[in-house]
């Protein structure tokens, strides 16, 4: 071990990451794919866009296997195709060391997939104990930042009870107010 005068995780001047880590927001994951193919990531950059049809805006990381497996439905890695699917779910409190998980910032013995049950929809495997979640068809990606740029088109919404929201804000998951 070496022992440093620095402070492991400076705070710094990323201003950047300190408004990103302010503005907190709903934990969402993401996932696609069957079998041994399946990939997700926790996501919390994401917009809705109403419309018709209604958009989903995300930002992933492009080195992610979600990345990847999404770029594999499509085709090739620049645009999207009719195979490139996603689920998009809300996660509650209690999953959030499967948000850990997916985030791959905990250990997920035997693979995220199997710390929790999961259901295959047209979309890709959807988190059995979710109530609110859509399938979206990736329309496009553009690297934006350090980020990709997902738009997707729903094509399947289920907005159930919302029990215990989970939120992501500053470094630390909190219960969300639920609706009453």
């Amino acid at each position: 071990m070496t022992i440093h005068s620095t402070h492991p995780f400076p705070t710094g001047e990323d201003r950047v990451r300190r408004l990103r880590g302010r503005l907190g927001g709903a934990v969402s994951l993401w996932t696609t794919g069957t079998g041994a193919d399946r990939a997700g990531l926790t996501v919390t950059s994401l917009m809705v866009a109403a419309g018709e049809p209604a958009r989903l805006l995300g930002l992933i990381d492009p080195d992610s296997h979600l990345a990847d497996a999404l770029a594999d439905a499509s085709g090739d890695g620049d645009s999207a195709g009719d195979g490139a699917r996603c689920v998009v779910q809300l996660l509650s409190w209690p999953d959030r060391g499967l948000a850990d998980m997916f985030a791959g910032t905990a250990p997920a013995p035997g693979g995220v997939f199997r710390q929790a049950e999961f259901e295959q929809t047209p979309w890709g495997p959807r988190l059995a104990s979710t109530t609110t979640w859509a399938g979206v068809r990736l329309e496009s990606v553009t690297s934006l930042g350090w980020s990709d740029l997902l738009t997707c088109v729903v094509e399947e919404l289920v907005v159930g009870e919302d029990r215990e929201p989970l939120a992501h804000r500053r470094g630390r998951y909190h219960r969300a107010v639920a609706d009453a």
